[in-house]
């Protein structure tokens, strides 16, 4: 029993210094996990030898595998290509620019990271809007949105699917078919929850069209021979998901072979890349294995997962829709990676006792992705564009995401209830 208090207690204490900002999440997490390690040493519920063997490498490496691959296409140009060409499609209407910088967004963040994603879409957005003299609000936020569940639709568009794939053994295929139909629905219920929103917004027409039609949007390629590399290492990487299980090939290997394929062909500045590369992320990931490999020894999670099972063995439709609200509402308000890190071992205890988790693996992944939309710290994605938007006249506050991206939030989980049936 002391020993569980003891890794709570650590537990707690080191998710209090991430969520208030005391410290830099990196390094409280990374602090938290050599304090579970110590105790647990001491106290002998927690070996050095079992600590390294909770860090998933299998994630790790397909994160960094994945961060190589972006960092090199970042500097193609291609992020501002895709822009101009929609800018120009939308012929200036606000409705048709908000549908169509929505929909490349969750579309980037499919195959990309959706922070880098919004890094460069939003400056792009701001100086079309300028050109066009209409707000950029609407935009902004569907772009911010719909890259929080556009990432939710495959394996490697959301940190949180990584963790569920390497956790649960499922492929790239098993989420294009089972979650990347429910991700393309909750973007239609965004793109209509926003369009009745912003629906003042999106009447008013443009000042002139005609700078953007003389933008050369070729000209912001800054590499087009690197962007054919860099499109033919991602198809390769692809591919290799679609057939991973056939191949049995892990993440972490399609990734770094991708990676690999990359810097041989495009030969960049490997310095720039690797300071491209999200170190401190790595370390908060690997750092959080380690904590929650402390609370799982104790025998913690394994109390919780016979909870769940109780839960279940009553209702299992209700068990679902319990997970998926509950996971939602943890992502609006904390960091959707240590909550999915606390998860992983609890459905896998579940799996133990006697239960097909299939599908609360898929509710985890829908939950924790459509939950990011709730506050704005309920993803990076949300932090950045916040940040980003105070550079317009109408900078996001709190009010404008309660009444957008919250409701968002809300009509997408209440869609997901609707089919938790068949899910």
């Amino acid at each position: 029993m002391i020993n569980c208090v003891v890794a709570v207690f650590i537990f707690a204490a080191t998710f209090y210094f991430i969520f208030s900002g005391k410290l830099n999440r990196a390094i409280a997490s990374f602090v938290g996990a050599i304090t579970m390690v110590t105790f647990g040493v001491i106290m002998g519920f927690y070996s050095q030898e079992e600590a390294f063997r909770a860090i998933d490498f299998n994630m790790i490496g397909l994160l960094v595998g994945m961060m190589v691959i972006v960092s090199v296409c970042k500097n193609t140009g291609f992020f501002s290509y895709i822009a101009v060409r929609a800018a120009k499609a939308s012929r200036g209407s606000p409705f048709r620019l908000m549908i169509m910088m929505g929909c490349i967004s969750a579309f980037l963040s499919m195959l990309l990271d959706n922070v880098t994603t919004i890094i460069l879409i939003i400056p792009i957005t701001i100086l079309i809007c300028d050109i066009l003299d209409i707000t950029p609000l609407p935009i902004i936020m569907a772009e911010i949105v719909l890259s929080n569940i556009g990432g939710v639709g495959t394996m490697i568009g959301d940190p949180p699917n990584m963790m569920i794939a390497s956790a649960s053994g499922f492929s790239f295929d098993d989420f294009i078919v089972h979650v990347l139909p429910l991700a393309v629905g909750a973007i239609a219920i965004a793109l209509g929850t926003l369009s009745v929103v912003f629906r003042n917004e999106l009447k008013k027409s443009p000042r002139d069209f005609t700078p953007i039609l003389a933008i050369n949007e070729k000209a912001a390629i800054r590499d087009e021979k690197a962007l054919r590399k860099v499109a033919f290492a991602l198809g390769i990487v692809l591919l290799l998901f679609f057939f991973q299980k056939s191949h049995d090939f892990h993440h972490a290997f399609i990734a770094l072979l991708g990676a690999g394929v990359v810097l041989v062909m495009v030969r960049p500045n490997i310095e720039e890349v690797l300071k491209d590369i999200e170190w401190p992320i790595l370390v908060f990931f690997g750092s959080l294995f380690i904590l929650v490999g402390g609370l799982e020894k104790t025998g913690l999670l394994n109390i919780i997962a016979e909870r769940v099972v109780a839960l279940a063995s009553v209702n299992y439709n209700l068990a679902k829709v319990s997970i998926l609200w509950v996971s939602a509402g943890f992502a609006s308000l904390v960091d959707r990676i240590p909550f999915t890190t606390a998860m992983i071992p609890i459905i896998k205890h579940v799996g133990e006792l006697g239960f097909n988790i299939d599908s609360l693996w898929w509710i985890l992944a829908l939950g924790v992705g459509f939950g990011g939309n709730g506050t704005p710290i309920g993803s990076i994605v949300g932090v950045v564009g916040l940040s980003m938007s105070e550079r317009t006249h109408t900078p996001i506050d709190i009010r404008i995401w309660l009444k957008t991206a919250t409701v968002v939030m809300l009509a997408t989980i209440i869609f997901i209830t609707l089919l938790i049936g068949i899910i």
